[in-house]
């Protein structure tokens, strides 16, 4: 590789970090530029197919198979490349944001796989952006260690055989990196994510007999996956080691990619590893794409939409059985319980609900599923070994049995359950706590001992927003409005006053957080992701 010319990026409005140089190198940031001169101009022409996309549901109210890829759906000779020898076996897959004591605790925790994340467990600080990468880095070469300053307890790697394989999750198309700037113009903070760390990682993760691996978010339709895929293609050429050695797992998060699963396959093929089925973020994109739909389409309070109801089973049955039928890896959703060190009661309760959550998907054919704490990886591991003993995974059992139509996975108004009145007062003290956290520059939340990130705040402010607008009767007789939920959130914020005093209060971004909650719950005009508003609000 000839030695690149000077980068014309440049780092604006950021403050010095420690060791900033190891990763902003020269040659890294050229690297950078070639991705966003080449394919930012794609990516904004699909943000703009978005939008016209969104439009399309809001006059329709309906979503189908693409009749223009039928071709792809009806052959059954193509599959996915073999995944490599890391990622055969993902029977667990622990997930957390990547500062230096969770990069440990993650490689250690026994998973066999730690979803690195950049993206809903991080919020994009120029610090946890830079540095996130510089932890990464440490823990290949094994430079790593952690002391805690208020406990002193100390932290290191064990021996690499007992490491998870890391899988790494870029920013969403959406988000813009403001700290890194093309022409003046911010470059997407996936291409700043991605490209830092292949850069740095991609021939000593080969090295480690791993490879370039990647959790692709927030996908909505194949032609972003083709765009991820195109990505790949030239940065594999740009190092020089051999195409095929990325892999990525597209998470089936929005509705719009659920009626794309085999095209995003398709288009991902020589680089595909699987698909991943989550919670939060598909409801709150049910949510977004059909707001204008009438009563049918209004979501029950979010822990009472499990992945039993109809339409989540039939997005994840659909699931299993896409990826089986294309050799790829089925991966599960989120064991989000945080066990209490005080209340063992507790815990007895969420780990039968975790192990019964676990056993379901192990029995429905996933290959493996997430958890967001240590102490939950031997609890879905014994789910997952007790079906697949020896075997790494269960890609052979092909799910023929399922059989999910278009209108199986919008049918929200199968699901037996009502919004009620402690719903809203629960979106609102989550995205509160949440959303004040997240200023404060904490993407992974420990909120009412569940483990939170940003696709929590996305769906509770939704939820407000969808049951003012279709004025939903709560169970005591009082009606979802403007009026009741400042009402609500004045409760909330004074509660926590009270809850943590004055001086922590104070201290806190508590007020701004309230504020920024009500404003994207009750604008008139919906915003598309919360972050949004939220990143130019985030200091640093």
């Amino acid at each position: 590789m000839s030695a690149p010319a000077p980068s014309p990026l440049a780092v604006v409005d950021a403050e010095p970090l420690p060791r900033q140089e190891e990763v902003l190198t020269e040659a890294a940031l050229a690297f950078v530029a070639e991705l966003h001169r080449r394919f930012t101009p794609r990516r904004d022409e699909l943000l703009a197919r978005r939008a016209e996309r969104r439009a399309e549901i809001a006059r329709t109210s309906t979503l189908d198979f693409l009749p223009e890829t039928a071709a792809i759906r009806a052959d059954d000779s193509w599959k996915v490349a073999p995944a490599p020898a890391a990622l055969n076996d993902r029977r667990v897959e622990i997930t957390g944001p990547t500062d230096r004591k969770m990069t440990i605790n993650a490689l250690n925790s026994g998973a066999k796989v730690w979803l690195a994340d950049f993206e809903d467990a991080s919020a994009p600080t120029w610090e946890n952006v830079v540095l996130g990468q510089v932890n990464l880095i440490d823990a290949y070469t094994r430079q790593i260690d952690f002391t805690d300053p208020k406990s002193g307890k100390s932290y290191a790697l064990k021996p690499a055989d007992q490491l998870a394989t890391v899988v790494m999750r870029p920013r969403g198309w959406h988000l813009e990196e403001r700290h890194l700037t093309f022409d003046g113009r911010p470059v997407p903070g996936a291409l700043v994510d991605f490209g830092l760390y292949f850069f740095h990682n991609a021939q000593r993760l080969i090295d480690l007999g791993k490879g370039p691996y990647f959790y692709l978010p927030k996908t909505e339709s194949h032609l972003e996956a083709r765009l991820w895929n195109d990505i790949f293609v030239f940065a594999q050429d740009y190092v020089g080691i051999p195409q095929g050695t990325v892999r990525a797992t597209v998470l089936i998060e929005t509705i719009t990619a659920a009626y794309e699963m085999e095209e995003i396959l398709y288009e991902l093929r020589d680089h595909a590893a699987g698909l991943n089925a989550g919670r939060w973020d598909y409801l709150f994109s049910i949510v977004k794409n059909f707001r204008d739909g009438g009563a049918k389409f209004v979501l029950p309070d979010r822990n009472a939409v499990t992945m039993t109801a109809p339409f989540m089973r039939a997005y994840t049955e659909l699931l299993v059985r896409t990826c089986h039928k294309r050799g790829a890896h089925a991966i599960g959703g989120m064991a989000a319980f945080i066990p209490s060190r005080k209340d063992a009661e507790v815990n007895k309760v969420a780990f039968e609900k975790v192990k019964a959550d676990k056993d379901r998907e192990a029995g429905d054919g996933f290959d493996g599923s997430w958890v967001a704490h240590p102490d939950l990886v031997p609890i879905a591991m014994a789910s997952f070994d007790a079906v697949l003993g020896d075997r790494p995974n269960q890609k052979d059992r092909l799910r023929e049995d399922v059989s999910v139509a278009p209108g199986d996975l919008i049918a929200i108004d199968s699901l037996d359950a009502k919004p009620t009145y402690d719903g809203l007062r629960n979106a609102v003290q989550v995205g509160i706590r949440y959303i004040e956290a997240w200023l404060r520059g904490l993407g992974a939340v420990a909120i009412f001992n569940l483990m939170e990130d940003a696709a929590t705040a996305e769906i509770s402010r939704s939820q407000i927003w969808q049951w003012i607008n279709a004025g939903v009767v709560f169970e005591n007789g009082e009606t979802a409005t403007p009026e009741l939920a400042r009402k609500v959130a004045a409760e909330e914020l004074a509660a926590i006053r009270a809850e943590i005093g004055d001086e922590a209060f104070t201290a806190g971004k508590w007020q701004q957080a309230h504020d920024l909650l009500l404003h994207v719950s009750l604008d008139a005009d919906y915003a598309d992701f919360l972050t949004l508003p939220a990143y130019e609000q985030l200091v640093g």
